[in-house]
């Protein structure tokens, strides 16, 4: 008799699963075929903890490769890819890093995934030309606070309880963690305007305003929320870092005869 066929689902999971037999459907049976099924799932396992560790490498330095393997192996059991394209693989790390048992010493670590997560997604981002900063003089001045600035779809901003934009900019610029405080909150703006990207720390202040103006808020609204975070903001200042880091493409103005 002709064994069983074997389905999508046991193989998949068998491949990441060492515990697993190889499937008994393979056309061939016995210890040859058996060894090469254990070839080809290194093979694999090995291939998806590579792509964790390119992705998220600050983590990586953090905890020492073999803890971050040794995790990694872990988080692939569940977690196969469902996309050809490599870079989509391991969305979910950071809630399972943080959640870990193993690293529940450390509880930063899952804010300093999702920096690393949100750089990769910023660097596949589609293109834009980001706005350019003499856009706004041509904006008459009675219609500059109802003017709505248009995000990069590269712009990501995180409002996070630990020192995570800090530690991966650190990080990756080859620099010391010495006398950092991972424990002190941080709003992080992750942006490329060109072919870099750019990981940015922000004050209270400047985070609101940036946060109302990439949620569909108007300049008036964004001007509000940073006063309202540090009634002595500078707003000029926050507006030129905001224009200078390429977070926005665009701009929306209202439409004629529109109530306030």
């Amino acid at each position: 008799m002709r064994p069983d066929p074997v389905t999508n689902g046991d193989f998949a999971a068998a491949l990441v699963n060492h515990d697993l037999p190889a499937p008994a459907g393979l056309h061939r049976s016995g210890a040859r075929v058996a060894r090469r099924f254990a070839v080809y799932r290194n093979n694999v396992a090995v291939s998806l903890v590579d792509a964790l560790a390119a992705i998220y490498p600050t983590l990586q330095n953090l905890l020492g490769e073999e803890f971050f393997r040794a995790m990694a192996h872990v988080y692939i059991r569940d977690n196969l890819p469902t996309s050809p394209l490599m870079f989509t693989y391991g969305a979910s790390f950071p809630a399972f890093v943080e959640a870990f048992g193993p690293a529940r010493d450390l509880p930063f670590l899952g804010d300093v995934a999702r920096v690393e997560r949100a750089w990769l997604d910023a660097f596949h981002a589609a293109d834009r030309a980001p706005l350019d900063p003499l856009a706004l003089a041509g904006v008459a001045p009675d219609t500059l606070p109802e003017i709505r600035f248009e995000p990069h779809p590269a712009s990501h901003l995180l409002r996070l309880p630990h020192a995570a934009g800090t530690i991966v900019g650190r990080d990756r610029a080859g620099l010391p963690l010495d006398g950092l405080d991972p424990f002190q909150p941080e709003a992080v703006l992750i942006t490329r305007p060109t072919y870099d990207v750019s990981v940015t720390v922000l004050t209270a202040a400047a985070s609101v305003f940036i946060d109302a103006l990439m949620t569909g808020g108007t300049f008036e609204e964004a001007c509000d929320a940073a006063e309202s975070a540090d009634p002595g903001a500078d707003i000029a200042g926050i507006l030129t870092l905001t224009l200078a880091s390429g977070a926005f493409n665009g701009l929306r103005l209202p439409q004629r005869g529109a109530a306030r």
